[in-house]
């Protein structure tokens, strides 16, 4: 994750001026150690997921189906190989150009997508008991709708002040961000949402729930508080919440944290799903 603006920034519209928000600094020191060490594990606790899956199939019953779970080890390992490049952008500045800096990004939100799509069809369906024609057919389209939804990440991303990948690049308003953003929300913040109050109102759903299903999302609650900090910021950046000084340092701090929270899933998630299994 990185701020979309230098934070020193002077706005005029403030209602004091100059504003200096400090997040930046907390965040390039505290960020390249949590993201290694995140890396590290995730690594570790996915490698562990793969291991169990190729020696003990059998072992892995509905809701925790090997289709199921081997997808969503794909997914945490296309998010943890991300890490060391962004931690060294932080560490030491980006230099590989805008194009890799998008295709990170591009990468990152297909995984995630990916994991979201994944954990709804798991949880609403029982498409991943058997690995058949059927579910294979379906983890083909449900990857291209990801890495299909993801595209917008791209093109809002870029490089600012020739060393810092940012998420986005473009104006709050721009139509390419705007999709991005509820896109985003949809997946990470509705998504959990809907099958929340799915589960509390299904008896069905509920059993699932008991029987371990809620396990393989685990990630959903990691990510859904990032979904609100990323509403609150376009709140801001938009201006129909009052800017402030302390507004501004107060969502950057939060979304910084928020964000933090949902990279752990790389490593929570492999470690939930292979406990919930010994278990």
């Amino acid at each position: 994750g990185s701020n979309d603006s230098d934070s020193d920034d002077t706005f005029a519209y403030y209602d004091a001026a100059p504003c200096h928000n400090h997040f930046c600094p907390l965040f390039q020191r505290v960020a390249p150690p949590f993201l290694a060490a995140t890396c590290a594990t995730a690594v570790l606790a996915t490698g562990a997921l793969l291991v169990a899956l190729a020696r003990r199939p059998q072992a892995w019953r509905w809701p925790r189906s090997p289709a199921l779970v081997a997808q969503l080890a794909l997914g945490t390992a296309l998010f943890a190989a991300l890490l060391p490049a962004l931690t060294a952008g932080i560490a030491r500045g980006w230099h590989l150009g805008t194009g890799p800096c998008r295709l990170t990004h591009l990468v990152w939100h297909w995984s995630l997508f990916a994991q979201a799509l994944l954990v709804a069809s798991g949880f609403c369906g029982t498409t991943w008991a058997h690995w058949d024609p059927r579910s294979r057919r379906l983890a083909v389209a449900l990857w291209a709708v990801a890495l299909l939804l993801a595209t917008p990440a791209a093109l809002v991303s870029g490089v600012a002040a020739g060393t810092a990948c940012v998420r986005r690049s473009v104006d709050v308003l721009a139509p390419a961000y705007l999709l991005h953003l509820s896109l985003s929300l949809c997946l990470l913040l509705l998504l959990p949402a809907g099958l929340l109050l799915a589960t509390l109102a299904v008896p069905r759903l509920r059993a699932r729930w008991v029987a371990g299903a809620g396990v393989s999302w685990l990630f959903l609650g990691l990510w859904a508080p990032y979904g609100a900090g990323l509403a609150g910021e376009f709140l801001l950046q938009a201006q129909l919440l009052e800017p402030t000084c302390g507004s501004f340092e107060r969502f950057d701090l939060a979304l910084g944290l928020s964000e933090g929270l949902g990279v752990l899933h790389c490593g929570l998630g492999p470690l939930a799903l292979l406990l919930a299994w010994r278990c």
